[in-house]
């Protein structure tokens, strides 16, 4: 009874609280709609677009964003504020706003400090006689996991749809805090009639802030004053076209855009504490980063520290030809010893299977940030008297490196000056010397130079290395086989993917077991079940291990399969696939693997005693451009420079000829890159050779209808047909 009573108190108590709460939120609700939605909004009443977009699917009729930072009592706070309202033009427009998709935030702690994210959405659709249906985001909303979703019913062409976005995080007391980067462009899939940006902050909040590539520049519109430490900025902008952004484009390289950061500081010694490039003065906007800047940053950071004797002892039996191949096999050594050496501990630790890390001794070394790598691999030069450089690059969608304004979009990369250079990336699991980002291939950078291998004592700007279409290639080979009665195709593939190509095929296809016993192997380190001393809990773990890995390997299996179902976009069955090498010692050292599987008869067809094979349809993946596609205005920019080599076998059954080569013959060929195919009968197989390759990793526009012609050709062979006819 005393515990019925308990319970009813706390269940009236709470629905108490709850009720109190929900009464809150609706007020609070209600306060962020009057801010957005007001008698002074000065766009209630804004409904025709320029004439000039008429033929357009959707226009904004405004865009407006709202960053504000400040801070209440002890806390620091931000809100984002985003209203889009839009007037929807045809039926797609209006396809594409029936549905609003967010999520929400919550309440969660952070280094020790309390963090507060507060979300609203606000939605109404505007009839064209002025009728206005607000939405009840409340009842509407439907939640899926963390996402939810919202049904905007009944919009019709002429709709325009107004809706904003309300984000509140506040974080508790804290002396210093780097808020996330913004880097967005003005423009969006359908052109904007106004477009309005604010800034707000106040004291000890400083700020990087830049706009490029012919956006407005920031204009400061509030000034602090004694009473009021405020401070506002702005930039509008009228009339931005729309883009569509298409595959193989840098948004942000070409179009008008805007970057920036906050961070909080709450004195002097703070300041200091912060690596980043933060202005002088807190109401000084930083609009750029100069070499000189860069050099003091990093001055100090990059003294070189760390406790070699794993590394001394791993060197000590070993001899070798050069200072590059014992930089190279070090490189190596410290990946596994100080990386996936403790994969398998992770995986134990978040599958529950026990607490691993105990079993490494007291302090184990795991590298999991740039600096600490840097600063471990240089100990290891400056001891055995190696020279190096320490290079600081940006990836090239962040532009120019002499537009530099955000510290998180420098990458690191140590020269090391052996006898051929080597050029060393942080690592992951599959990360090679001399085989760097390909997104920062062929960029200027800024070197910094060390002298007697500790003191930086000069910074200059270089030309990073590049890599050839050549070099990075991937080879696939098809081999195809008939049933006897043609009712289906046994199919055997084989790749090989060197240079940059293999870096995202590595990283979809391995799993850490992949891997891993080889290095242990390798540097003769114990996989973590042999770690573990008592027979029982070995037992224990060994078993729920085991059950672990066969899910995990299944689950792999179940992946590539869809993978490649997905490519012929057809079902297959009695899929098999098998890893032979996982390419990560040397950038020569290739990824390859094999795969099995079967198919129905989809691209067989009869044609009386013969049949007709759809042999196109086996060069997967090919680029087919849309009408629009080919219309490209924007400039060409992709990945890296790379070729292909697919061959494709067919085992002729016995009594049929085959007839048709003639359509598999081809060849297109200019400066930006090709498609050539040949085709042969080699005793009882068929044998198609094709090569299709991209010179480089940027075109210019003038280039575009160069590379529309070998992508066509590409496209074009994939509707290939041959006959197979009966003797």
């Amino acid at each position: 009874m005393i515990k019925n009573t308990f319970g009813i108190l706390f269940f009236a108590l709470f629905s108490v609280t709850a009720i109190a709460q929900s009464k809150k939120t609706l007020e609070k609700q209600e306060e962020i709609k009057n801010l957005v939605w007001n008698e002074n909004d000065p766009y209630r009443n804004v409904m025709e677009i320029p004439e000039h977009w008429k033929n357009e699917s959707a226009v904004f009729l405004v865009k407006d964003i709202k960053y504000i930072y400040n801070r209440p009592g002890n806390s620091i706070e931000y809100t984002k504020i985003e209203r889009d309202r839009i007037k929807l033009l045809d039926q797609a427009a209006v396809t594409e706003y029936s549905e609003l998709k967010y999520t929400e935030g919550n309440v969660f702690y952070r280094e020790m400090s309390r963090v507060t994210n507060t979300f609203y959405l606000g939605v109404k659709v505007i009839k064209p006689n002025g009728e206005v249906i607000e939405i009840d985001v409340n009842q509407e909303s439907v939640s899926n996991n963390d996402e939810k979703k919202i049904a905007i019913p009944a919009l019709e062409k002429g709709d325009i749809i107004d809706y904003y976005f309300y984000t509140n995080t506040i974080v508790g007391e804290n002396d210093l805090y780097q808020y996330k980067v913004v880097e967005n462009t003005i423009g969006d899939n359908y052109p904007i009639a106004k477009f309005e940006f604010l800034l707000e902050t106040e004291d000890d909040f400083f700020i990087n802030f830049n706009t490029y590539n012919g956006a407005p520049k920031l204009q400061q519109i509030v000034q602090p004053t004694k009473k009021d430490k405020k401070r506002a900025y702005s930039f509008k902008a009228e009339n931005v076209e729309r883009n569509d952004f298409p595959r193989w484009f840098f948004p942000l390289v070409e179009l008008p855009s805007y970057k920036f950061q906050v961070l909080f500081a709450r004195s002097g010694k703070y300041e200091k504490r912060a690596y980043a490039f933060i202005p002088e003065d807190v109401n000084t906007v930083k609009t750029n980063v100069s070499k000189e800047e860069i050099f003091n940053l990093y001055e100090d950071k990059f003294r070189p520290y760390g406790d070699l004797g794993d590394v001394e002892r791993f060197l000590k039996k070993k001899n070798f030809a050069t200072n590059e191949e014992k930089v190279k096999e070090v490189f190596y050594y410290i990946r596994h010893a100080y990386y996936t050496n403790y994969v398998e501990a992770f995986v134990m630790d978040e599958s529950n299977i026990m607490y691993p890390f105990e079993l490494y001794g007291k302090n184990p070394i795991i590298f999991n940030n740039e600096v600490d790598f840097v600063r471990f691999f240089t100990a290891f030069l400056k001891d055995n008297k190696i020279d190096y450089e320490i290079i600081i690059g940006t990836q090239r969608y962040n532009g120019d490196i002499k537009d530099l304004l955000l510290e998180s979009n420098i990458n690191f990369i140590l020269k090391v000056n052996t006898e051929k250079p080597v050029y060393i990336e942080y690592f992951d699991p599959y990360a090679t010397p001399n085989q760097i980002s390909p997104l920062l291939e062929n960029t200027n950078a800024y070197t910094l130079k060390v002298v007697d291998r500790k003191h930086i004592e000069d910074i200059e700007t270089i030309k990073l290395p590049t890599s050839t279409y050549k070099e990075n290639n991937s080879t696939e080979k098809t081999e195809l086989s008939f049933t006897p009665d043609f009712s289906g195709i046994s199919i055997n593939r084989s790749f090989t993917y060197n240079g940059q190509t293999k870096i995202d095929e590595q990283k979809n296809l391995l799993m850490y077991y992949d891997y891993v016993y080889e290095d242990h192997a390798k540097y003769e380190t114990e996989p973590i079940l042999d770690r573990v001393r008592n027979k029982k809990d070995k037992e224990k773990y060994k078993k729920e291990y085991a059950a672990l890995l066969q899910k995990l390997k299944d689950k792999q299996q179940e992946k590539i399969k869809e993978r490649t179902a997905a490519e012929y976009n057809l079902k297959i069955e009695n899929y098999s696939f098998s890893i032979l090498k996982n390419g990560r010692f040397g950038k020569e050292d290739s990824f390859e693997y094999t795969e099995e599987f079967t198919m129905g008869n989809d691209l067989i067809k009869t044609a009386g005693k013969n049949y007709i094979l759809d042999l196109g349809k086996f060069l997967v993946s090919q680029v087919d451009l849309s009408n629009k596609e080919k219309e490209r205005t924007n400039n060409i920019y992709m990945s890296y420079p790379r070729s292909f080599n697919y061959q494709i076998v067919v085992n002729i059954p016995d009594g049929y000829t085959v007839s048709g080569l003639e359509n598999l013959v081809g060849s297109v060929e200019n400066e930006t890159g090709g498609f050539i195919s040949k085709a042969s009968i080699e005793g009882n197989k068929l044998v198609v050779d094709i090569q299709k390759f991209y010179k480089h990793n940027y075109e210019p526009n003038s280039n575009w209808q160069k590379m529309v012609a070998f992508l066509e050709a590409a496209s074009q062979f994939t509707q290939s047909k041959i006959l197979l006819k009966k003797e």
